[in-house]
């Protein structure tokens, strides 16, 4: 295999890779938003809540491996945006916040960024 062909290989991954992403935040955001409108079981608030949290968790721990080829500092600011969205859940679930839209916004914003 030539290097140029290793490297298209590698690109296309990192390319579905993202689109798995932008999929995961979407259906975090979908959910999200169903709690915005207010239409929504305790169970959904709690199972919606718990699946944006595990998402950025995996992110967070994907991105503090020193494989992750990311410049260091876009590394540590996602890591930071993910502190806070856990956080963010984490109030939310507890009824120590009732602001979906704050976390709505920053999943749009990483999603499109992708």
């Amino acid at each position: 295999m030539t290097f140029e062909a290793y490297e298209s290989v590698v690109d296309e991954s990192g390319h579905e890779a993202r689109g798995r992403e932008r999929q995961a935040l979407s259906l975090g955001i979908d959910r999200l938003e169903r709690l915005q409108r207010g239409v929504f079981r305790l169970e959904d608030l709690v199972e919606s809540l718990l699946y944006v949290r595990r998402l950025w968790t995996i992110f967070i721990e994907d991105l503090s491996h020193p494989e992750n080829g990311l410049p260091d500092k876009l590394r540590a600011d996602i890591i930071s945006i993910g502190l806070w969205v856990v956080k963010e859940a984490d109030r939310l679930r507890e009824e120590r916040s009732n602001d979906v839209m704050q976390l709505i916004e920053i999943n749009r914003l990483i999603r499109d960024a992708l």
